[in-house]
């Protein structure tokens, strides 16, 4: 039986703000946003800032060296930040699923950034629990995360639910045998977690 759903935070929870910031910001520095996206991407892997390694100066400080952007860094952030846009529809499903005594947790790559956007609009209330590599030390593109949060749960792999945007993270939770959805739209979403819940022996219970 599934007893806990666990969530990624950027392209499930909120709007995919890292991604689409710094598009904004290659755009705006006349750069190819794919290419400029790929690389902040592994810059923030490879410097160390997503697992808490680094910190946020160090990592606009090599991203402007590595592709020649200027400006301010809290300006930089703040194309960020303001778009992870929380998605209501997704934080009234936690709510329901709290309601019926199922452990809700998120699992982020992220940083000091997700406890930034928390601040300006709370949402770790509708969690039990909120993992983020920048204070963990480790990330989803780990397999071992995933056995690593089930056992700070409390729960087994085979009793966890994991919902992320990322194919590879779907892919490494599989691994370590917790059932998954690959998130498209909320709509999908409740339905996929309605079928496995069912299917789990929850059947009796109303998860929409």
């Amino acid at each position: 039986m599934i007893r806990a759903v666990i969530l990624d935070f950027g392209g499930v929870i909120a709007e995919e703000g890292f991604r689409e910031g710094m598009k904004a910001i290659a755009v705006k520095h006349g750069l190819d946003p794919e290419i400029f996206f790929m690389t902040a991407d592994s810059l923030i892997y490879e410097t160390g800032y997503v697992k808490g390694g680094t910190d946020e100066k160090t990592f606009w400080s090599i991203l402007k060296q590595r592709t020649g952007i200027k400006g301010d860094e809290s300006e930089l952030r703040e194309e960020i930040l303001r778009r992870f846009i929380l998605r209501r529809g997704i934080l009234d499903f936690i709510d329901s699923l709290r309601e019926k005594k199922i452990i809700t947790a998120i699992l982020s790559d992220q940083t000091n950034w997700l406890e930034e956007v928390n601040e300006r609009s709370p949402f770790f209330i509708h969690f039990d629990h909120v993992f983020n590599s920048y204070r963990i030390g480790r990330g989803k593109r780990d397999p071992g995360t995933f056995r690593y949060i089930c056992s700070l749960i409390g729960v087994r792999p085979d009793e966890a639910l994991f919902i992320d945007d990322n194919i590879r993270n779907i892919e490494n939770a599989e691994k370590e045998g917790l059932s998954t959805i690959l998130f498209t739209d909320i709509e999908d979403m409740r339905e996929r977690v309605n079928s496995i819940m069912s299917a789990s022996g929850r059947n009796e219970e109303d998860l929409s």
